[in-house]
Formats: C-alpha cells, sequence, structure tokens
C-alpha cells in the first residue's frame, strides 16, 4: 500500500474587518481553520495547534576584562501574554509509532476549526524593533507514524487599543525657551521659541497643528524645523537600551537677524506607524513632537512635545480647537429644554398618607385651647388643592354669587 502525500499545510484565521488582515484585541475570540490538502490516504496520530504571544528583547554589548581580554554581554528578558494548546485530532501521545488509534485523512481538501478567547488582561501591541518584539502567532503540528512532524505558523496581529478621547490625551501641549549666542567676548540677542499643539493623542494618517512663534534677534541666520520622533527603550537584567527614529519632519523658512516667524497652525502628518506601547515591562514604544531651531554652529534651540499615538480616533465634538466660549455654548445645547415639560410632582408624593392622617387625628384639648379656627385650618393643611381648570365646573352657583356681590354694592 502506497501512503499518500501531504500537498499543503497552512493555518488561517477567521478575519472579521474588511481589510481581512487578523486583528484582534484581548479578550477577543480568535478562529480559524487548519487546512490540509493531501494526495491519496495518510494515516495522523494527531493534529495539534499551540498559539502563543510574548514580549521579547536580546541585545549583546563587548566589554573588556583587562588589556587583551575581551568578553560579550547577552541582555535577554521574556514576557509570556498566551499560552494556548488544544488538540484537534487524535490523543496527546506522539512518542509510539504503534497503528492503534491512527485516523485516517482520505484524498482531497480538509478544513479543522479551531477557536480560542485571548486574556482579558491588557496585552502588548504587536512589534517589530531593534532590538525586540512583540508577536502572537498560531502553529500547526501534524504528527504521523515513522516521519518528522510537520509544522506551519501564522501569526497575528494584537492590537492594545489606545482611545485618544481621554481628558489627559485631549489636553494641549505648549512650551516657550530661549537662548543667548556667545562668541568668545561677544554676546548677541537671544533666539525665543514658543511652541503649541493643540492636543497629547493622535492616530496615524492624522496632521498635528503646529502653532508657533520663533523670533531671531541674534546675528545669525536660523531655520526652524519640527519632527516627530519614535523612542524605543528596551528593558533586559537592569539595563536598558534605547533607539531614537525619525518618523516625519518639516522645514520653516530661513530667519535672518531681527525676524520673526509665525506658524498658525502648519501641518505635520502621522505617517502610518506602531501605536504607543505603555504597558509593556520591556519594551515601550513612545512618540515626541520636537519643535526646534537649527543654528549653525551651536546647538539647537529645541521643545519637546510628548504625544501618544492611539488607535481609536477623535470623536467628532471631541475636538479641542474651539474657544472656551464655544465649548460653553456647546453645554448649554445639551441642557436644552426637554420637548414636553415634565408634569409637576402629585400631592401624594410630597405629603405622606400618616402626616394626613396624624393631623386629622390631632386631640381635641387643642382645639379649645386655640379656638374653632385654628382647627378648621389645621384639618385642611394636609388636603390636597382643588383640580385647576380653565372650564368652571360650577358656573351657575358663580353667577348667583355674582349677583348677591352686586346687590350688597348698590354704589357700583
Amino acid at each position: 500500500m502506497v501512503l499518500g502525500k501531504v500537498k499543503s499545510f497552512t493555518v488561517s484565521y477567521d478575519c472579521l474587518n474588511d481589510s481581512n488582515v487578523p486583528v484582534f484585541s484581548s479578550g477577543d475570540c480568535v478562529s480559524g481553520r487548519v487546512i490540509i490538502e493531501v494526495t491519496g490516504e495518510i494515516r495522523v496520530k494527531s493534529l495539534k495547534i499551540h498559539a502563543k504571544g510574548f514580549a521579547k528583547v536580546r541585545w549583546t554589548e563587548s566589554r573588556n576584562a583587562g588589556s587583551n581580554t575581551a568578553y560579550t554581554q547577552n541582555y535577554t528578558e521574556e514576557v509570556e501574554y498566551l499560552n494556548h494548546k488544544d488538540i484537534l485530532i487524535g490523543h496527546e501521545r506522539d512518542d509510539d509509532n504503534s497503528e492503534e488509534g491512527l485516523t485516517t485523512i482520505h484524498s482531497g481538501r480538509h478544513e479543522y476549526a479551531f477557536s480560542l478567547e485571548l486574556p482579558q488582561t491588557p496585552l502588548a501591541t504587536s512589534f517589530e524593533g531593534k532590538h525586540g518584539s512583540v508577536r502572537y502567532w498560531v502553529k500547526a503540528e501534524l504528527h504521523r507514524p515513522w516521519l518528522l512532524p510537520m509544522k506551519t505558523k501564522k501569526e497575528f496581529t494584537v492590537f492594545e487599543h489606545i482611545d485618544i478621547n481621554t481628558p489627559l490625551l485631549l489636553s494641549p501641549q505648549a512650551g516657550t525657551k530661549d537662548k543667548t549666542l556667545c562668541c568668545w567676548f561677544c554676546t548677541s540677542g537671544p533666539i525665543s521659541l514658543s511652541a503649541k499643539i493643540e492636543r497629547k493623542g493622535y492616530t496615524p494618517g492624522e496632521s498635528i497643528q503646529i502653532f508657533a512663534e520663533i523670533e531671531n534677534c541674534s546675528s545669525r541666520m536660523v531655520v526652524p524645523k519640527a519632527a516627530i520622533y519614535q523612542t524605543q527603550t528596551f528593558y533586559a537584567k537592569g539595563k536598558m537600551k534605547e533607539v531614537k527614529q525619525l518618523v516625519a519632519n518639516l522645514r520653516g523658512e530661513s530667519l535672518s537677524s531681527g525676524k520673526t516667524e509665525t506658524w498658525n497652525g502648519k501641518m505635520l502628518k502621522i505617517p502610518p506607524v506602531s501605536p504607543s506601547i505603555l504597558d509593556c515591562s520591556i519594551i515601550r514604544v513612545e512618540y515626541s513632537l520636537m519643535v526646534y531651531v537649527d543654528i549653525p554652529g551651536a546647538i539647537n534651540l529645541s521643545l519637546n512635545l510628548p504625544l501618544v499615538i492611539g488607535t481609536i480616533p477623535l470623536h467628532p465634538f471631541g475636538s479641542r480647537t474651539s474657544s472656551v466660549s464655544s465649548q460653553c455654548s456647546m453645554s448649554w445645547l445639551g441642557m436644552g429644554l426637554p420637548e414636553r415639560p415634565e408634569a409637576p410632582p402629585s400631592y401624594a408624593e410630597i405629603v405622606t398618607e400618616e402626616q394626613r392622617q396624624s393631623c386629622l387625628d390631632a386631640p381635641a384639648a387643642r382645639e379649645e385651647l386655640e379656638g374653632p379656627l385654628f382647627a378648621y385650618i389645621h384639618e385642611f393643611r394636609f388636603q390636597p388643592p382643588p383640580l385647576y381648570s380653565e372650564i368652571d365646573p360650577n358656573p351657575d352657583h358663580a353667577s348667583h354669587t355674582e349677583e348677591r356681590r352686586l346687590d350688597a354694592c348698590p354704589s357700583r
């Protein structure tokens, strides 16, 4: 008997987004299929999957131990976020090659579904850096008797969502600095820089509006610039490794001595970058906007404004670009009058039956002391008022009363 062969062995995910890219978050259900295509028949001991997610850092440093001795120090660290195993076909033991308990897979294409739930605890966002990474994948293993296991692995992306619609990330960022240039015994005028951005949180694809004022009172020609930087920080064995990368930049007009330049919302677009990673213990990914003045022959004058790159974009009503007065007017809009006025409370809601009965059962001695008028008032103190009506319920009685009043006052 000639056994068949495995033509293809792959892992496929059930993607829920329009881009057909497997992207998940903490608490999501990751589902998919292990697809096996065979020619002929094969006998299988087991088909297993292993889902894993972890952050890992690694770098080396060379050190000198003496005049002619050098060694390399390795720094590694790992944090596990996901470790899930499941058996789709067969049993756990694969160390024997017995013919018992084998599953026959016939010629053709076969799909075996799997699913797993990501932990509810915050996960680190998928990331690939210079000295570390955060990766998630599902690996499938096909075990057959007398043959080496077949393995296939496919990664999926995890985004730990960062909502920029929070007070902290919607708060403006601003700063001011100045610098005086010295050349031997001569001192020129200062260079001053003020910069502000509308908020701290942004998402990839957005543009940052930069408001800045640069005043050059020095004797040199200077150039105002702005740049977005990504800072990757890796931690292992009590040591730290930092990598800073340029993400985007822009250049203003050159300023001669005595000139001033104002940026009224100069736009700097954020390219597709990884979101900030702030909750991982061994990898941090942070961003900042640097607004600076390039000074030839001297250290640049710079302002660093922190940024957070999130995944949930700004809500249309969450913009901080509006003035305080417009924000107040928006709050008043939210407090408008209801379409239908609310009915006043009923008499029973104000006066309880116990209060009413206690007053009706007042002792007679009090009436003797305070007179019959007090007793009359006291009796009707907690009685509900008559119902209001625009139509007089007793029109005849009212007309007779009016006639008697006219008769009593003939002078009118």
